[in-house]
């Protein structure tokens, strides 16, 4: 179980993150809507430690994480992996080098300086690649990709991280929908098939609906909201979003992607099977 009780952080007089109580058990998908300032992207930088809480506390299973430092705590960010907006990959470095950067928290010192990948860890790495049908780019610099490429490229470090947790702050706010759906469709299949609990702010409704389990709505820092996606009627989308200036509900298709999950098998730009890694000479394996 995964626990933030009172968890606020405050900038000055003002507090991004007002006094939230959230419980997520392990294996959920769950996205976190609301408007631009509502304290989305601050609660998932207090989870990964990258802001400090001003109050309050967060647990992961018997650990404090709120409570950690050192060694600990960046075993934590190893354990609890982080997707940005802005990809927050080495442009210079080829697309095989961006991937086995997710490793860095599993190595010493020294191999770390010394940028030694092991022959398993490029295996991995391709491994990732492939599974999100991206294997071809591993020699390109990362700066040459497209943005939904270099999403995939970080989606493939997370996984080297082997996480109990993926943190996505907008992982397709900057993304066309198509690149939006191949994205969201490589989250919700690593939360189905390795279990891995899927925190991810979204702006999107349709996204939140067909994608996320459970959802969670913020408005001035504080829980509005907190069901099943059949439970985001009117009332709670306008507890969440207010209404336009003469009153009248918010439009929904002003955000909408019309990304909608296959029912069949994915479409060959998705995600595909990693069974066998079969580009190895790409990585000079």
């Amino acid at each position: 179980m995964f626990r933030l009780m009172n968890v606020t952080r405050r900038f000055g007089g003002h507090a991004a993150v007002n006094a939230v109580n959230i419980d997520i058990p392990q294996g959920q998908m769950v996205g976190v809507i609301g408007r631009s300032g509502a304290g989305k992207s601050t609660l998932l930088r207090m989870i990964n430690r990258l802001v400090e809480p001003t109050e309050g506390s967060i647990r992961f299973g018997d650990v404090e994480v709120s409570a950690l430092r050192g060694a600990a705590l960046r075993n934590w960010q190893r354990d609890c992996a982080m997707i940005f907006q802005q990809f927050n990959l080495v442009p210079r470095l080829d697309v095989l080098t961006n991937v086995l950067l997710g490793r860095l928290n599993h190595r010493s010192t020294a191999l770390s300086i010394l940028n030694m990948f092991t022959r398993e860890e490029r295996i991995m790495a391709i491994a990732a690649l492939e599974r999100l049908g991206i294997e071809q780019t591993a020699l390109q610099m990362a700066g040459t990709l497209s943005g939904g490429q270099q999403q995939r490229v970080a989606i493939a470090r997370a996984l080297m991280q082997q996480p109990k947790m993926i943190l996505a702050d907008e992982p397709i706010a900057s993304l066309d929908p198509l690149n939006a759906k191949v994205v969201m469709d490589a989250l919700r299949d690593i939360n189905e098939r390795e279990g891995i609990t899927v925190i991810t702010n979204l702006h999107t409704l349709d996204t939140a609906r067909n994608y996320c389990e459970r959802i969670i709505g913020m408005s001035a820092g504080k829980v509005v909201f907190d069901g099943a996606p059949r439970e985001l009627d009117a009332d709670a989308v306008r507890s969440i979003y207010g209404a336009g200036a003469d009153g009248s509900e918010i439009d929904e298709t002003m955000t909408s992607t019309s990304i909608r999950r296959p029912s069949g098998p994915l479409v060959q730009d998705n995600i595909k099977e990693s069974a066998s890694v079969k580009p190895l000479a790409l990585a000079g394996i």
